[in-house]
Formats: C-alpha cells, structure tokens, sequence
C-alpha cells in the first residue's frame, strides 16, 4: 500500500505541477507528499523531479514513468470497481439488526434468499426493539425505521414508511368515524407509554403544516405489537406502520380513517458505520434490502 501511494503522490505532483496543490487534493501536509517521492526515488534510483522554489519539472526518467503510472492506477481503479460491481464472490459472515416487528415481518423472510444468492455468507440477524449500538456491538448494518437521530452513522434510504390511523369496523360503528385530527380527543386511543421509546406523536398534515398529536386513552403500553393487538380486537384508534397493517386493511378487518390528513412519509433506512471500505458482504444485503423493498409488487405480494 506504501508503494501505491507512493506512485499516486508521484502522478498527482506531475499532473497538478506542484506538490501543495496535490497535498490539499488528498488532505495531507505537502511534507508528507515530499517524503513519499523522495522514498519512490530511492528505491528506483532514478530522479523522477527536479523541484525547484519556482516549479516543479519531470526528467525523462519521470516522463517514461508517469505513462505507466496512470496505466496502472486505472488498474487499480477498476478492480476496484468489479469488486464493487459484484465481480469477486461475498463471502464471511454478516451481523444485522432490526426492530423486532419491522424485522419479523419484511426482514427474516429475505434471508434465506439472500443467502441462496451468496452461499459463502453467512448472517445473524438481531431483533430488538432497542437503538443497538451497533458501532460498540459489533454489528455490521442496521435496518431502522422511522426518524434517524443524528449519529456518525452512513444511512441508505430503503423505501418510505407511511403511518396510518387505523381501527376496526365494529369500533368505528360503536364511536364513529373522525373527520378531523381534533376529532381524536374524543376517542379511544392507544398509544405508546410515555416511557417507551418513540417518536414525536401522530403526524397530520393540517393547512400544509405537519403536526405532532400525543392522543390519550384508557390503555397505552410499551409494545407496539400490544397496541397492535389491542386495535385489531376493536378496543381503539391506533397509529401504525402501513407494512405492519396493510394486510388487515386490504382485507377489510381494519379501516384507514384520516387519510387526507396523512403526514409525508419518513423512511426505511440501512445505517452502517462507514461507507468506506464496506464489505462486499454488506453491501450486497443493503443492495438486496433496497432493491426488494423497491419493487412495488414486493409490497403487494406482503398485504394480498
């Protein structure tokens, strides 16, 4: 790798005519690029530069050699890029993570095809309604849904996630339909403890504005899958994922109230440590994740 950037140093100096200006390309102090050319020149035995206060020139030695740098620098490059591109086999073991619901549902069932794809990977895959650290736990992706607090984290949008007020038939014959977000005040909400882990409310759209509703009720809980529950057995409104509800809904047992006052979309997102030097393996399960969660036919095969 010395050498690498040894050659690199050399050809950027010659291209740019002067070694501050290829110091500030790559984000190092120009000494730093003096001492590479000076160790490249002392291993060939050759002059490549003749620097001077003024400028800086190629010998003929330096000339002959810069042809052949370039050449080998764009070897370099797209090697890289088959590797990017898919050109050499994943393999090793990948550790994922992802809200236990979201992942039960739309990320366990994509392992065992991701898996026939790439039967050199191995995966574990961790279910757990709790931010994970996946930095300290060593984890190699995250899929999150929902807002993404600020973090050190790369993310790649996966799809959109739509919330959705939903209830069933029977409760909204009992207590009626709402017509407006105010509406809900005078109904049975089910909504998140107010010690659980969560977002700023139910959003609406109300004249062009998004606004952020904490609805109360008789019964709240920790557990999304308990309200979920809770809902479908007609004790209220509640405020769910479209992928957690959407069957329900396409089947009639749950009916979607509010919808002209439904907020823009927040996201699906793949989080990762850092894009550079990303595994192949990695990139290949985000690549995977976003290309089955873009296909429409994805989202209507999971709610027929």
């Amino acid at each position: 790798m010395d050498k690498l950037k040894q050659i690199a140093s050399f050809a950027a100096v010659a291209t740019k005519g002067s070694l501050t200006a290829a110091a500030q390309a790559e984000g190092v102090a120009p000494a730093v690029i003096g001492r590479r050319i000076d160790a490249l020149e002392h291993r060939l035995g050759v002059k490549l530069l003749v620097r001077t206060t003024r400028r800086i020139t190629l010998t003929h030695e330096g000339s002959a050699f810069l042809e052949d740098c370039h050449r080998l620098l764009a070897d370099w490059a797209n090697a890289e890029a088959s590797v990017s591109a898919g050109g050499v086999k994943a393999s090793g073991h990948l550790r994922s993570t992802s809200p236990a619901g979201f992942g039960r549902r739309h990320v366990a069932p994509l392992v065992p095809r991701f898996l026939a794809l790439h039967p050199e990977v191995s995966l574990s895959l961790n279910l757990s309604d709790r931010v994970v650290d996946i930095i300290n736990e060593s984890f190699d992706c995250a899929v999150r849904v929902g807002d993404l607090p600020d973090s050190g984290l790369v993310s790649v949008r996966l799809a959109d996630n739509r919330r959705l007020c939903v209830a069933t038939p029977a409760y909204l014959k009992r207590a009626g339909t709402p017509q407006h977000p105010a509406d809900l005040a005078r109904h049975e909400c089910l909504a998140l403890s107010s010690d659980a882990s969560q977002t700023r409310g139910w959003a609406f759209t109300i004249d062009g504005d998004v606004h952020y509703l904490r609805p109360t009720g008789r019964l709240d809980c920790t557990d999304g899958q308990v309200l979920h529950a809770w809902c479908s057995a007609g004790h209220g409104l509640a405020w769910r994922s479209a992928w957690e509800v959407q069957q329900e809904v396409a089947a009639g047992l749950l009916v979607s109230v509010l919808d002209a006052f439904a907020a823009p979309p927040n996201g699906i997102y793949a989080v990762f440590p850092h894009a550079k030097h990303l595994a192949l393996r990695v990139r290949l399960w985000i690549d995977f994740l976003k290309h089955s969660y873009g296909d429409a036919a994805y989202w209507r095969r999971v709610a027929g």
